[in-house]
């Protein structure tokens, strides 16, 4: 049996997953999510991992390997790092064995990943980070309309008749955005049409990877959009020669974690057969 655990350190959260693997069979145990709001993201590593090992009933000497992703190589406790594309396929693999493709979706940029039915990575391709389709853009114009975070997929759906915006910088659709405003364009149809421009970029973006069919599985902080996964559909559904199935599932938002966790377990059981036997600080 090995018990492996994963943390993520991205640019919006800090998310732990605990796994137990015995006999093939991969257990989730438990999981951690902790927002940054310009806290030291590394101590707040510390916290999830400690939160996910309480939930886990486990003490950090019962952890044979702990695994980072993202911007956690600087975590002091860690015994690898992998990653955050290769974290990000595993992952989709666990939530959705049929995925094919991962678009990793947060608060910085887009990705897609082609994988394999072992979560390998086959290529990948990702956004310029000035492009205006993140999580961070997102969470700006929904502070500058004055609404939750959280409201921003459901109102999206009410949407009656979107105005798309077309600039590619993000500051520059930001002042797209300020123009809506004072033009009287509602809520609703200013974040639908903020999602239906991220949506044709993330199309692109699978398309580019040869991601025309098949699952593909919506994983990092935006993947809880439910505007955005409407509009990605909506988007594919209009291309003639893309036949892509997009899905996201409620822990998407782990998907780096898991991955960490799993690719952590299989390390070590690969250095613990040669003799080698690696344990966390």
């Amino acid at each position: 049996m090995t018990i492996a655990a994963g943390i993520d350190v991205g640019t919006g959260a800090v998310k732990a997953a605990v796994f137990r693997i015995e006999d093939g069979k991969e257990t989730w145990l438990s999981r951690s999510l902790l927002r940054i709001r310009q806290r030291d993201p590394i101590e707040l590593a510390r916290v999830a991992f400690d939160q996910a090992l309480e939930d886990a009933k486990l003490h950090a000497d019962e952890v044979d390997y702990v695994a980072t992703t993202g911007e956690g190589e600087s975590v002091p406790f860690h015994t690898g790092h992998f990653y955050s594309m290769t974290t990000h396929a595993r992952g989709a693999i666990f939530l959705d064995p049929e995925s094919r493709s991962a678009l990793d979706v947060g608060a910085l940029h887009g990705r897609a990943i082609s994988i394999d039915e072992r979560g390998k990575v086959l290529s990948y391709k990702m956004t310029s980070q000035c492009a205006s389709g993140s999580g961070q853009f997102l969470e700006n114009i929904a502070r500058y309309l004055g609404i939750a975070q959280e409201e921003i997929g459901s109102l999206s759906r009410e949407a009656d008749n979107p105005e798309v915006v077309s600039s590619i910088c993000a500051v520059l659709a930001e002042t797209d955005v300020i123009n809506m405003v004072s033009r009287g364009i509602t809520a609703p149809n200013i974040l639908k049409g903020i999602h239906l421009s991220m949506a044709a970029r993330l199309s692109k973006l699978l398309k580019s990877i040869g991601a025309v069919n098949g699952v593909v599985m919506m994983t990092g902080g935006l993947a809880l959009d439910k505007g955005l996964v409407a509009a990605l559909i909506e988007d594919i559904a209009a291309i003639k020669d893309m036949k892509t199935v997009v899905r996201s599932h409620t822990d998407s938002i782990y998907a780096g974690a898991i991955g960490a966790a799993l690719w952590g377990a299989y390390r070590f059981e690969k250095l613990a057969a040669g003799g080698n036997m690696p344990k966390a600080a």
